[in-house]
């Protein structure tokens, strides 16, 4: 990904803002390629808003040229973010009001080109109040990339993004854009409700759970969605509370397994396993079935992980085997270390079983999987 911005997007993103509105400072950009080579994504944006922001004398000059360019098609895709990121340290040192609040609308007119979501974090630091009073308004724009910008630039644990303390400290902060945008006709704004919900979930659940509950009583099935989808990490968790919300509730059943051939893997390997629920109670139950994963850490000791399986509706007397399986590789998210690992199944919250294998670090797995 460190390539999304290399020689030949900075060679574009220089022709456009040349043609736009040139400026000595702009030949800095293709003095700076050499420099990119050894840098991350992140790394290279920096720089080259950087050197954005030095070529122009003001914010207002820069502003004015980012939206000249905008009349040229080219003036897109991963060129946008050292763009978006220099508008907002020129907007934050020129330190008055009608510049942050314009560069929040330069950030809404540039977010169809590439989000903003990541540029608007720093605005969101310096005045959560201000600029939540203009994100607000974005909930009816017509653009649903740019309603989209009012939930995914304000969610509180946006990945790649930094933190803003006042989102976390002020749970309630954000709701009224949820609200607004819960039942969006885009199934892209909708997502990103959702994964805005959950991640207020992390640090509230209390309120995700009260919140989901008011969006329940006059929910659509579009909106019954972003509720499931909201409380996902929730039901993981086991809070009682959402898993009574989705209609999990304690069950009378029994449960036969994990089960799996395979008591030894190699990474990267494929781990199979089964299990069978049955309903030993009078009445129809609705099972929310996850596996969890104790990996083995650094130091020797495990951590578990939550993965979704299945949701069941088991009428009384039923049984259902389900069947999955699980992969073991290194990714950049999680390290994997030898040794002793073991899987559960939890139902509504409950965890069953103790499956125990062992991890090797081989580079290929045994063909028999044993």
């Amino acid at each position: 990904m460190d390539n999304l911005l290399g020689p030949a997007e900075v060679a574009v993103l220089h022709r456009c803002l040349a043609a736009a509105a040139p400026v000595h400072g702009l030949q800095k950009l293709m003095e700076s390629v050499p420099a990119l080579d050894p840098l991350s994504l992140r790394s290279r944006t920096d720089l080259l808003a950087g050197v954005l922001a030095g070529a122009y004398p003001s914010y207002a000059k820069a502003s004015a040229a980012y939206r000249s360019a905008l009349q040229d098609p080219g003036f897109e895709g991963w060129i946008m973010w050292p763009v978006s990121e220099s508008a907002v340290t020129l907007a934050l040192a020129d330190g008055s009001s009608s510049a942050f609040d314009d560069v929040l609308e330069l950030l809404a007119e540039l977010t169809p080109r590439l989000t903003s979501e990541f540029a608007i974090r720093r605005l969101l630091q310096a005045d959560l109040n201000r600029a939540l009073d203009t994100v607000g308004r974005w909930v009816v724009h017509p653009d649903p990339r740019v309603r989209r910008l009012a939930s995914e630039g304000t969610r509180p644990y946006l990945p790649w993004a930094i933190r803003v303390p006042a989102l976390t400290e002020r749970p309630r902060a954000t709701l009224p854009i949820l609200d607004a945008l819960r039942d969006d006709p885009s199934e892209d704004v909708r997502r990103s409700v959702a994964n805005h919900l959950n991640d207020i979930s992390r640090h509230a659940p209390e309120i995700t759970v009260q919140t989901a509950a008011r969006w329940q009583e006059t929910a659509s099935p579009a909106t019954l969605r972003v509720i499931r989808h909201g409380l996902r990490t929730l039901i993981k968790k086991a809070d009682p509370n959402a898993l009574a919300l989705l209609g999990f509730t304690p069950a009378e059943i029994t449960v036969e397994g994990p089960e799996s051939p395979t008591t030894r893997l190699s990474l990267p390997g494929r781990m199979t396993f089964g299990c069978t629920l049955e309903n030993t109670g009078s009445t129809a139950a609705r099972l929310a079935v996850d596996y969890v994963v104790h990996y083995v850490k650094a130091n020797g000791q495990t951590a578990p992980k939550v993965f979704k399986l299945a949701v069941l509706d088991l009428a009384p007397g039923e049984r259902r085997t389900l069947a999955a399986a699980h992969e073991f590789r290194q990714m950049t998210t999680r390290r994997h270390y030898a040794g002793k690992h073991s899987l559960q199944l939890q139902v509504n919250g409950v965890r069953y079983g103790g499956l125990a294998f062992e991890l090797e670090l081989a580079e290929a797995a045994d063909p028999s999987g044993q």
